[in-house]
């Protein structure tokens, strides 16, 4: 079963919204103040159409199973991007898809320009947090940018050079 990665389509938005709900309700963190109340979580083609922007998506014989996104966050310094809306469906998770995901996201921030990459996370996805540290992310002691995530409470910065 090949897995497959592709840009987001506008037709993807409703089903994208309802994976990254489900992930959220799965830990336990569908809160305020996180992506599960954010309004572009609904309209993230659109939201992706930003320049120095790029989502791609994970496809299993053409079902979506996750996704993942690099975006210039309000905020951030302009070398900088954010990684953002990642998220695999509980059937992809422990198969090495997130980290196929995360290597192409990084990747994409470097065609895209950018020096460094930032994320925000929560205890609760401890197992996506030991992915990103694989990935030489390291932790950082304050949020960075606008993002409007309040709630989270992990912040990662990976040097792209």
């Amino acid at each position: 079963m090949p897995i497959t990665t592709r840009p987001i389509q506008k037709e993807d938005n409703k089903a994208l919204a309802e994976l990254i709900r489900k992930v959220f309700r799965e830990f336990k963190i569908d809160m305020p103040g996180t992506v599960y109340t954010d309004p572009t979580t609904d309209v993230l083609y659109t939201y992706f159409q930003t320049p120095g922007s790029g989502y791609l998506l994970a496809q299993l014989d053409g079902e979506m199973i996750g996704g993942c996104g690099v975006y210039p966050t309000e905020g951030l310094p302009e070398s900088c991007a954010e990684l953002v809306k990642f998220y695999l469906s509980a059937e992809a998770r422990g198969k090495g898809i997130g980290s196929r995901l995360l290597q192409e996201s990084i990747i994409m921030a470097k065609e895209l320009g950018y020096r460094q990459l930032y994320l925000e996370s929560f205890p609760e996805l401890s197992k996506a947090v030991s992915m990103y540290e694989r990935a030489g992310f390291k932790l950082i002691p304050h949020a960075m940018g606008n993002s409007g995530h309040y709630a989270c409470t992990i912040w990662m910065l990976l040097d792209l050079e």
